[in-house]
């Protein structure tokens, strides 16, 4: 039996329809066409914010690229069915992806938490060689640091 995710979702609207949406006020906002205009307004801009911004966010450490790329496209879902179809399919590759790396033996699912440790390490380092060592750090770390090579004074 195939997987029910809710409201029927095959149509090829660009908006979702009002019976499709799960919440009250936004089916009443969809009642008015010029409510119904702003807000689909709005949800574009800000969805199109975050995703503008995922790849000009992503170098910088922290939460940034893909996590702001996925907010913005579940923003988008909330509307267009464009967005939701594209928000399904990456859901989907998300779900193949753990469920492969849940199949990989202990050691390499080791090897590739050590991998990435070892690239945020260096994405922290090369951060650091671009903008300098913050004055805020301790004094232990900034002498530490001033001591790796692009870092030093």
């Amino acid at each position: 039996m195939a997987e029910k995710r809710g409201p029927d979702r095959t149509d090829h609207n660009i908006t979702l329809d009002a019976e499709d949406d799960r919440w009250e006020w936004r089916r009443r906002i969809r009642a008015d066409p010029k409510k119904h205009l702003i807000y689909r307004i709005g949800v574009g801009v800000v969805g199109g914010v975050l995703i503008i911004a995922a790849p000009l966010t992503g170098w910088l450490p922290g939460p940034g690229g893909i996590p702001l790329f996925i907010a913005g496209l579940a923003v988008l879902a909330s509307e267009f069915e464009w967005a939701q179809r594209v928000l399904y399919k990456v859901k989907d590759r998300v779900k193949e992806l753990t469920a492969w790396t849940g199949k990989q033996p202990a050691w390499l699912k080791a090897l590739g938490t050590l991998a990435l440790f070892l690239c945020v390490l260096v994405a922290i380092w090369l951060y650091l060689a671009v903008l300098g060592v913050p004055g805020w750090f301790p004094d232990s770390w900034e002498t530490f640091l001033h001591q790796l090579p692009l870092l030093a004074d």
